[in-house]
């Protein structure tokens, strides 16, 4: 028996390229970079003073009194999940709710609530801190409260593995639909982390690109004079449902969701398995269960942090996983231009390669001069148009503790 094919029928993106999927998308395309100098007085002292940072603030899209109930991961979330789920053209669609589902990750979660409440703790003592840090600094509380704006009763997730969060949000609601828990699920990652303790931490790992008098041109995956990544913020949401549902009610589909693969490196806690042995299991697997061949793939929306050893790990790791048929692919990556949204950048890159699959075009890797001769892929530096027919795409996220996980899509 044929697993049940899975849909995507919505998406939204807040993310430092704009602040819905229309905005975003062009700047993609334009090969834009939202990365910019840090302002703020705390950065003045860190060693990489650059971010992605939000092109539109939640704020202007969630009610203050609101937003104000929730940390600023949340905040992106409900953001993103609104766009998504008006997308999907479920304002108005009369959903059974106990069918319904979430699964929105994070990587870090409410980091900015757990500071500022420490701050208001040892400054000014604990009657201070807010009776809603609890609920605003636990990692489900962007999932949560997607799910309480919705009244998703079917399960509400919260996936959790670093930088690979976001496809795993994706890859449980497809489980949810494919095991007949859910119609519907809304999926994505979420993270706010430009933040003091967060990039010093990542720079003291040597994480970080330093970059600071050329922020734009920081983030530069492949590149032979790559330096580290760029921290960034944002959230991504996609509306999955089966396609017996959204056939019912006439819903309009972007792509399938043909299926997931996971794996762990088993090996370093920060560092990727330097024969991109993990990373290339997940890959195989995600074909495995989509029933795709190597050469049904025609696009990879990479990982490609702009890290000296995950961008080569990964390079070996695709050419692993698919062989000489990698000859035949385009890949890019879209963190040369958003930077790094750690457990929202599975969930960004899958809407890109949902909307490259849809449109037909791959978005450019900018910032690559020379590309390292360890990269022996088809590198898109500008805009790419993929041919007419059926077509297939990869999207890869691997994260710290050596997850993996890779979404595979087709055209609808």
């Amino acid at each position: 028996m044929s697993p049940t094919r899975v849909v995507v029928t919505g998406l939204g993106i807040t993310s430092p390229l704009g602040g819905d999927v229309k905005s975003t998308w062009q700047a993609l395309l334009d090969g834009r970079s939202g990365v910019s100098r840090l302002e703020q007085d705390w950065a003045e002292q860190l060693p990489a003073q650059i971010a992605g940072q939000a092109a539109v603030e939640p704020t202007e899209v969630i009610e203050r009194v609101k937003a104000r109930r929730l940390d600023r991961a949340a905040q992106f979330a409900v953001v993103a999940a609104k766009e998504a789920w008006a997308d999907a053209g479920l304002d108005d669609a009369a959903i059974d709710t106990d069918r319904l589902g979430v699964a929105i990750a994070t990587g870090i979660g409410g980091v900015k609530t757990l500071l500022a409440n420490y701050d208001a703790l040892n400054e000014k003592g604990p009657r201070r801190v807010s009776p809603l840090a609890v609920p605003m600094l636990m990692a489900n509380s962007p999932a949560a409260n997607v799910g309480l704006m919705l009244g998703a009763r079917a399960g509400v997730h919260t996936p959790v593995s670093a930088c690979a969060s976001g496809n795993e949000g994706i890859s449980v609601g497809v489980d949810m639909i494919r095991l007949g828990r859910a119609d519907v699920v809304v999926v994505g990652g979420t993270e706010a982390s430009v933040l003091a303790l967060p990039m010093a931490a990542f720079a003291q790992m040597m994480a970080l690109s330093k970059r600071n008098d050329e922020p734009e041109r920081a983030s530069r995956p492949w590149d032979v004079d790559r330096d580290g990544f760029v921290l960034s913020e944002g959230g991504a949401v996609l509306v999955i449902e089966s396609a017996e549902h959204a056939a019912a009610r006439g819903a309009r589909v972007y792509a399938d969701v043909a299926g997931a693969g996971i794996s762990a490196d088993s090996h370093d806690i920060a560092q990727p398995e330097p024969g991109g042995t993990g990373a290339s299991l997940a890959m195989r697997r995600a074909l495995a269960e989509s029933d795709l061949a190597p050469s049904d793939i025609v696009h990879i929306n990479a990982h490609a942090t702009s890290t000296p050893q995950g961008d080569v790990a990964e390079a070996l790791a695709i050419r692993s996983a698919l062989g000489d048929a990698a000859d035949g692919m385009v890949v890019t990556g879209t963190k040369s231009m958003t930077g790094h949204l750690l457990g929202a950048a599975g969930a960004f890159e899958s809407i890109t390669t949902v909307l490259s699959l849809h449109h037909r075009r791959v978005p450019p890797t900018i910032n690559l001069d020379k590309l390292d001769d360890a990269i022996d892929l088809d590198i898109a530096t500008s805009v790419r148009d993929l041919p007419e027919g059926d077509l297939a795409a990869l999207n890869n996220s691997f994260g710290f503790g050596g997850h993996n996980v890779a979404v595979a899509f087709r055209t609808a």
